[in-house]
């Protein structure tokens, strides 16, 4: 097999949950730390962090650096041809889109990801040689072989998503459905109550959709509990929550136990 297999898209169709982590501090000492735990993915957020492309570059090869099949996701900030050209020549293979609302914003998406060749001539991508995804020039079949190995994930977290959710998942190049329950439950009228009825249903919406789609789903986890349920449900790819929840976390218990 190729070193340059993405394996996460590959298992995306395997039996199994696939585990990984939000990455939020924007640092690399924490993602090549945390990737020897042996996650499958690790998610390099630059929605809502302050990564950069060139925190993102530092986290690729910080993660790169365990030498273990940990895939690293980069969850761009929109849906900006040139923000993604970046990502992806710097050598990430699976991208989250945030707020997916419409099969054609899903389709735009996908094709951003895209070279132009026989296979997708619509794909949007602009063609460099000397990057860091192609060796830096010395990889020369990157261009001819890049976009089998690309994986998109389309993020469902708006009400409006959620009545489109059955053509989004439809979409050919969309391999996951991902759920944003924070911003879902906002979009549906719960602010800060994701364990409403309402969103509970829109989630097993989604699951459901996914499944008949054949593709994967994806949620955002706050505690292995809720993990471990995601799973039982056939969410494929499950986020045990972030770096930072995890520093806040064992930081403050071990003070507890400390002061008690």
């Amino acid at each position: 097999m190729s070193t340059y297999t993405n394996l996460l898209k590959q298992r995306f169709t395997e039996s199994g949950t696939l585990y990984g982590m939000w990455l939020s501090l924007g640092s690399a000492d924490v993602a090549e730390a945390v990737a020897h735990a042996g996650f499958d993915w690790l998610c390099i957020d630059m929605e809502h962090s302050p990564n950069d492309s060139h925190d993102v570059v530092a986290q690729l090869r910080a993660i790169a650096a365990a030498h273990l099949p940990t895939e690293p996701i980069v969850r761009v900030p929109a849906h900006e041809g040139w923000l993604v050209k970046r990502v992806l020549d710097a050598g990430a293979r699976t991208l989250m889109f945030p707020n997916v609302e419409t099969a054609e914003e899903a389709a735009h998406v996908v094709r951003l990801t895209q070279y132009p060749n026989a296979d997708a001539r619509d794909g949007l991508r602009g063609a460099a040689g000397a990057v860091r995804a192609a060796a830096y020039g010395i990889r020369r079949d990157y261009v001819s072989s890049a976009n089998a190995q690309i994986s998109t994930i389309v993020q469902i977290e708006s009400e409006q998503a959620l009545a489109n959710v059955e053509a989004i998942a439809a979409t050919p190049g969309v391999d996951c459905l991902f759920i944003g329950p924070a911003d879902l439950a906002a979009s549906l009228g719960h602010l800060g109550d994701t364990k409403h009825p309402d969103v509970q249903a829109a989630i097993a919406k989604i699951i459901d959709t996914a499944k008949h789609a054949g593709i994967a789903s994806g949620i955002f986890a706050l505690d292995v509990a809720s993990a471990r349920s995601y799973a039982e449900a056939g969410v494929k790819v499950v986020a045990l929550s972030a770096d930072v929840g995890w520093l806040l976390k064992a930081t403050r218990q071990a003070l507890q136990e400390a002061r008690a």
